[in-house]
């Protein structure tokens, strides 16, 4: 069955589904079950993620669509190595030369080892195989779900540049959700690293948009989830 055989608000609801699920799950597993087992937390947040299979569900079932695969273009590698190395030196940079000896962030330390506890990470090998996971293959589901899909569904009835403002505000949701958890709810660091979140979406948009491949915003999402989890292995295990 295609999609043109159904009437078009199923995809605008489905849409609407994919853009506000993470964020309810956000507040679920890291809000409402911060202080449940560790099984609940690790449920909890696979639960969460089964929504990622929607868009291909929709993609293959109701679209009809087949799987293709192309090998990376050249400047599609280029392109996601500049922008991911680029803001994971300067979050690096910023966080070890700056935040880390000025004990900016010392005060949210003790809320990410409690979340890094609650999902069994309880040694620094489990961390890194964890970090790992998700920066290589969490990241390109993410680009999958938020830039292929609700970008690449919404580019078309309302354009490219409003598609990436709300894509991308959605893709912020979940973020929010966690920087407040762990910055303070409307704390500067709140509000700034979910601004950055925001535009970087945006700009992942536009790699994109341009290049018709996602291997660019895949590459510089991993490379900066990477350096997260850098940043998160200083404040709670070292």
């Amino acid at each position: 069955m295609r999609r043109d055989g159904l009437p078009g608000y199923a995809l605008a609801v489905l849409l609407v589904v994919l853009m506000t699920v993470p964020t309810a799950a956000a507040l679920g597993y890291f809000v409402l079950l911060e202080s449940a087992p560790s099984l609940v937390q690790q449920s909890a947040y696979v639960a969460g993620k089964v929504v990622m299979t929607l868009p291909a569900i929709w993609f293959f079932f109701v679209e009809g669509g087949r799987l293709r695969w192309s090998p990376p273009r050249a400047h599609d590698i280029r392109d996601g190595i500049a922008f991911g190395l680029l803001v994971l030196a300067g979050m690096l940079g910023i966080y070890f030369v700056f935040l880390k000896p000025a004990g900016i962030l010392a005060f949210a330390a003790p809320a990410i080892q409690q979340k890094v506890m609650g999902f069994g990470l309880v040694t620094p090998a489990r961390y890194v195989a964890f970090a790992g996971m998700i920066s290589l293959l969490h990241s390109a589901l993410e680009e999958y779900y938020w830039r292929w899909f609700v970008f690449g569904r919404l580019r078309d009835p309302i354009g490219p540049l409003w598609a990436a403002i709300i894509a991308s505000a959605a893709f912020m949701g979940h973020h929010v959700v966690i920087l407040g958890r762990y910055f303070g709810w409307l704390s500067a660091g709140q509000i700034l690293f979910s601004l950055a979140v925001f535009f970087g979406g945006v700009i992942w948009c536009a790699m994109y948009h341009r290049s018709r491949s996602l291997y660019g915003p895949w590459i510089s999402h991993a490379l900066i989830d990477a350096a997260i989890f850098v940043v998160g292995y200083d404040l709670a295990l070292s």
